[in-house]
């Protein structure tokens, strides 16, 4: 993990160019990884399904247009180069067909039942079968057996156009090509029967066979094995009469295929005693072979076709691991939401609870402070109305939109301005440590508004002298646009639910810069704020708890904060979240081998705060692809009903997360809409600070636009003159 340097400010820290560009450009690597992986997911749901797979119920039909040599001829019929002609095997020459293969069980089975028996077969094997199991078909050609086109993924050829034939025909044969580096002339359509059976449907797909340079291969005697008979059914359905030749019909995938590889293994020896031989098509005909040989581009695109299929498949082998992880983080995380905050709420709510003595000595407020004209006059209004004493240094980090002088020109009681040069926020807040009077200092944003009762609320787990910090309960105060909406949600559910488990759990990750309380003490014996990620906030709590310090909750303590209201506000914040807080868990890795205190935070606070903040994030969209991949592929009725299962359980701990914080539950209603979009780009910016993480990329702190949404308190007290205090720090 790259650990930042030290930053030259709180300026933008961006690339030059439009926010769109930027955005652009920061979104792009993410999306092609997303791009890759959902291309892979639908390559191996496209070769393992079958797509348009819809056949006709054979009835009476009309045979007038199929030729009558064709009807009383035999099972293989040529239209190449316009003739029209069928042939029959000789007399005790049998061909046997195998179907709808290579199975990865069964045809095995038989192949290894053909070689015992010094038999040859042909297999006519869908594209999407070779694909999976290119080893197979490569076993069959180098065993002496043939191999034909049965389609990519089996449809009825009699309802599809003739751009669909020649496409289910050139992607069988690249799947051949590719597994055995040979192309085939041989064809059987899915769904065909014996010669006699042609009809008006059939037959025209048949001439058009023939156009591309192919034969087709029915039968004259079908074993029935798909109906699974028995085996001594099937050996009498496969025996032709009067010592004739025969093209034999079988399958060797398809379902449990048992039966015919027993009754294949009674079938040969029995029929070779009685003179047959058991040939391929072509030997059986005394003809060229079927097979040529490809090289070149034809032999490379092949064999890059089964290159990205196997791909496919062990990355969606993958990902189906993923998934299962997520969904097991997911239902732990609930589970210890729903079960620990409830322990909280029970513990701080009874009756006669109370942290320790009361405190009502006076609290240093610390403002840090950027450019923050639009918001900073309400800020410090709403701290100024508050019930608890307090003296509030705001610490002008070198705006330039004139932040200092609006908090001066206000000239209310026990407020001072500090200025310093631009130097960053942690920078900041320690020069505003160094400047309290008072031994309990808070902290917050220059964006947020305190209700009259936060601060007194946020500093009474200071009466157990266990607690070094504390974290308040921050809450979205411009809601009223879709992604303040959905951000207000997150805030309620995935912020303070969690901080009512860590709190439970003694292992609170993040006192939120918003609204945080610190001992003096606490930060002295840690050095203060640190630059050494972007998440400040989360860098010091960890450290006060490996310092053997309490970091509680307190729920009462609530700030009214102004979220981002555009994606490109919101793509940056989170951007610098989820990257510092990746930082923070580097930083302090060193905690899962420590003993005492900062042992226990390690061994229970790191591994949480990595799979619940970091891992689960980024595996939750799979829950969504895989919505897509089922509602595609199949089967669509248990894909949809997972997935409201899934959205049920969220909305179940986001609706007890409300009534908990006794929120109105209204926002609610865009919660699915939230898990289809809000998630997708929480996930890209996950997914890119793991890509700058991992590459060692540097990311400066990134400042937001305010438009001053969050309004103070209308109780602020009427202002007065007041002495500003610029003394240099020691």
């Amino acid at each position: 993990m790259a650990s930042r340097k030290r930053l030259p400010g709180s300026a933008p820290g961006v690339p030059d160019g439009s926010p769109r560009r930027r955005l652009s450009m920061r979104l792009l690597l993410p999306l092609l990884v997303l791009v890759a992986l959902t291309a892979m997911l639908m390559l191996r749901g496209y070769v393992h399904s079958e797509i348009l797979a819809d056949h006709r119920v054979r009835s009476e039909a009309a045979s007038d247009k199929v030729p009558e040599r064709i009807l009383d001829g035999g099972p293989v019929i040529d239209t190449r180069s316009g003739r029209v002609t069928s042939l029959r095997v000789p007399a005790h020459r049998m061909v046997l067909t195998f179907d709808d293969g290579p199975d990865p069980t069964w045809t095995p089975k038989v192949l290894d039942t053909l070689k015992k028996h010094h038999a040859h077969a042909v297999f006519f094997v869908t594209g999407t079968m070779a694909s999976r199991y290119p080893g197979l078909v490569r076993r069959m050609v180098d065993e002496g057996h043939e191999v034909g086109l049965h389609t990519f993924n089996h449809p009825d050829l009699s309802y599809q156009s003739t751009k669909r034939i020649d496409w289910e025909l050139s992607q069988t044969q690249l799947a051949i090509t590719g597994a055995a580096g040979i192309r085939t002339s041989l064809f059987r359509p899915p769904y065909s029967s014996s010669a006699d059976a042609m009809d008006d449907k059939s037959w025209p797909v048949t001439e058009y066979i023939g156009t591309r340079g192919y034969i087709t291969v029915v039968n004259d005697t079908d074993s029935e094995d798909w109906r699974k008979p028995g085996v001594a059914q099937i050996l009498r359905n496969a025996t032709p009469k009067a010592g004739k030749g025969a093209v034999v019909l079988m399958h060797d995938s398809g379902g449990d295929r048992h039966q015919t590889v027993q009754a294949l293994d009674r079938f040969l020896p029995d029929m070779q005693a009685r003179g047959y031989r058991f040939d391929n098509l072509t030997e059986a005909l005394d003809a060229p072979s079927a097979l040529t040989k490809v090289t070149g581009v034809g032999l490379w695109k092949g064999k890059a076709w089964i290159f990205l299929v196997q791909a496919s498949d062990n990355i969606t082998a993958v990902l189906v691991v993923c998934l299962a992880i997520i969904g097991s983080l997911v239902f732990a995380r609930f589970g210890l939401m729903l079960l620990l905050s409830g322990i909280h709420v029970r513990r701080v709510r009874r009756r006669g609870f109370r942290w320790g003595e009361p405190v009502t000595e006076p609290v240093s407020v610390l403002v840090p402070a950027y450019n923050e004209a639009k918001c900073i006059e309400d800020t410090v209004r709403s701290l100024i109305a508050g019930d608890h004493p307090i003296e509030v240094i705001v610490i002008d980090d070198g705006s330039s939109d004139g932040t200092a002088r609006i908090v001066e020109n206000l000239a209310l009681p026990g407020v001072r301005v500090v200025r310093q040069l631009n130097a960053g926020k942690p920078a900041a807040l320690n020069r505003g440590v160094a400047n309290a009077r008072y031994d309990l200092v808070v902290m917050m944003d220059g964006d947020t508004v305190f209700e009259p009762s936060t601060v007194r609320e946020l500093v009474q787990p200071f009466g157990d002298h266990r607690v070094g910090a504390v974290a308040g309960n921050a809450k979205v105060g411009n809601k009223d646009t879709l992604i303040g909406a959905w951000q207000h949600i997150e805030y309620v559910m995935g912020f303070n639910l969690d901080r009512r488990m860590y709190d439970v759990l003694q292992c609170m990750p993040t006192i939120p810069g918003a609204v945080g309380a610190f001992r003096r003490t606490a930060l002295e014996r840690v050095g203060g704020m640190s630059d050494d990620t972007l998440a400040e906030d989360t860098d010091i709590t960890m450290a006060i708890h490996r310092d053997g310090w309490r970091v509680v909750y307190a729920e009462n303590a609530r700030a009214w904060t102004e979220a981002p209201e555009s994606v490109q506000q919101l793509w940056s914040q989170r951007y610098r979240w989820s990257y510092g807080t990746m930082q923070a868990i580097w930083k302090h890795r060193g905690a899962l081998f420590d003993r005492g205190p900062s042992g226990r935070f390690g061994r229970v606070g790191l591994p949480l705060v990595s799979l619940f903040m970091v891992l689960a994030p980024l595996l939750a969209p799979l829950i969504d692809v895989f919505l897509v991949y089922g509602l595609v592929f199949g089967p669509t009725e248990k894909t949809i009903v997972a997935w409201f299962g899934v959205l049920t359980i969220q909305a179940t701990c986001a609706v007890y997360s409300f009534i908990l914080d006794r929120e109105r539950l209204a926002p609610l209603i865009s919660l699915p809409l939230q898990q289809i979009l809000y998630r997708q780009l929480m996930y890209v910016v996950l997914l890119q600070s793991w890509i700058t993480a991992l590459t060692g990329g540097r990311l400066r702190w990134q400042k937001l636009r305010r438009k001053g949404g969050v309004a103070a308190p209308p109780d602020a007290p009427a202002p007065r003159r007041q002495v500003v205090d610029e003394r240099p720090v020691a």
